[in-house]
């Protein structure tokens, strides 16, 4: 089943990353709906805060810290509640274990639904064993008639939102760990290529397609080279993977790949391309143990250069013709929108003049062919 969810590469690189968010994030008024207390013993020291009055946007109380250690077990109290009236809401926290700078789904420890006054909510939970060690965030949200799980950036009216210190200890050291973001990729240097690693310790979510920890490799490919085989069957975990340019564009990208299971498989023709990053990572929040393997097709003096595939004219005003079938063809915008399904075994041949002028992707049914289509007029 195909669970795309290409129009998030069009953030790729237009949004930049950065620590914590804390402009425009949380209540926009100090009256009502307000966390009153928040308790924590860790492995050493203790947070023991008490609340009201209110205050707008993100209270950083992040000088209140405590220490905890990877595979530990601890017990926070919170009382979501009220500097003024009684209305319903909801709250959640989030520790940031992987230190990215982000509250992610995946580090939600606990949850609340309910109308002031309330008992005290407590959220037992474990630090993950490959939790990064060092200073990170834990974020106390209460949002007034919201609805979970909660959006850690969000704003409005009446709530709170509190950030407070956590050091994590005996966790994972991921000092010189490389190929968490596109700054400092892992570099792909010899063709047939074989990479194995795991994603869900020393990597987080810099990619915005799914929420999933993600890895970035960097190719350059050689002027010989007229396309590239690139896999993940076998991963232990259900994957994801793209290729795009230094610009952020879209070269291709699979997710449930034929005889593959739920692992990704591509080809993308280099003729003509600039370095591109491979990004792998898992559907949803899945994330596990990989091999990427690489490999490539030489143009050679004895080549037929029309066995592989190819689309014809491009750009194009109008029809495109195939040089041959790739079972049923699917048409996508840019933007991830289906469009249609042909069948290549019936006709060569593709009308796109009902289409307005733009950039198109032509994708195989089955993910491992991908062609980029631009329809001018």
């Amino acid at each position: 089943m195909m669970k795309l969810i290409l129009g998030a590469f069009l953030c790729f690189f237009s949004v930049a990353y950065s620590q914590y968010c804390t402009l425009n994030v949380g209540p926009t008024s100090t009256a009502d709906s307000n966390v009153e207390l928040v308790q924590i013993s860790g492995a050493s020291g203790n947070i023991n805060y008490t609340g009201c009055p209110g205050v707008i946007g993100v209270q950083d109380l992040s000088t209140l810290s405590v220490a905890l250690n990877a595979g530990g077990a601890y017990l926070l109290n919170v009382k979501f509640g009220t500097c003024g009236g009684n209305y319903a809401g909801v709250g959640e926290v989030w520790i940031d274990f992987d230190q990215n700078g982000n509250f992610d789904p995946y580090e939600s420890i606990g949850t609340w639904t309910g109308t002031p006054p309330a008992s005290i909510t407590p959220m037992n939970f474990v630090v993950p064993a490959n939790a990064q060690n060092g200073s990170t965030r834990m974020r106390v949200m209460q949002r007034e008639a919201g609805t979970l799980p909660l959006n850690p950036c969000g704003t409005y009216s009446w709530g709170s939102v509190m950030d407070f210190g956590i050091t994590i200890g005996n966790g994972i050291d991921c000092t010189g760990y490389i190929g968490d973001d596109q700054n400092d990729p892992i570099l792909v240097n010899s063709m047939p290529y074989s990479d194995s690693r795991d994603n869900s310790y020393c990597y987080s979510n810099n990619n915005y397609v799914y929420p999933s920890p993600d890895i970035y490799y960097k190719f350059d490919p050689n002027p010989l080279m007229h396309s590239v085989h690139a896999s993940l069957c076998g991963a232990s975990f259900d994957t994801f993977m793209s290729v795009v340019d230094m610009n952020g564009n879209v070269i291709a990208f699979n997710d449930d790949a034929t005889n593959c299971g739920s692992q990704s498989a591509l080809t993308f023709e280099t003729t003509g391309l600039g370095s591109v990053y491979i990004i792998v990572e898992g559907w949803g929040i899945e994330m596990g143990n990989y091999t990427l393997t690489l490999d490539a097709d030489y143009v050679g003096v004895e080549e037929n250069d029309w066995t592989r595939f190819r689309v014809y004219p491009n750009p194009t005003n109008g029809a495109i013709s195939l040089n041959k079938a790739i079972g049923m063809a699917r048409l996508y915008q840019l933007n991830g929108i289906f469009l249609g399904s042909f069948n290549t075994n019936q006709s060569l041949v593709i009308d796109l003049t009902p289409y307005q002028a733009g950039s198109y992707f032509l994708q195989s049914e089955d993910g491992t062919v991908t062609e980029k289509i631009n329809l001018v007029k």
